[in-house]
């Protein structure tokens, strides 16, 4: 049986006319991983293709750390960020 997957973050906001989700990380997490939003009516994979922190690019970001991520999909405040291995 798979061990249940813990969450490694949370959208605390979502701009749909810009597609970026500020995610709040429980864990490091950089550019190019693979990541899962899971919510009410949001379930979808991605990998992390850009991420920003004060408006300036990144390629990681530290624990507790919120970014913005350009997501292709809409998601919403308080829906939860898996690492997908």
């Amino acid at each position: 049986m798979a061990k249940e997957a813990k969450p490694i973050g949370e959208v605390t906001h979502y701009y749909g006319d810009l597609g970026v989700a500020i995610v709040k990380f429980t864990k490091t997490v950089k550019v190019g991983e693979k990541i899962q939003f899971k919510g009410a009516t949001t379930d979808f994979e991605e990998a992390i293709k850009s991420m920003q922190y004060d408006h300036k690019e990144v390629d990681k970001a530290k624990k507790k750390q919120e970014v913005g991520i350009k997501v292709g999909d809409k998601v919403r405040e308080g829906d939860e960020v898996y690492g997908v291995a």
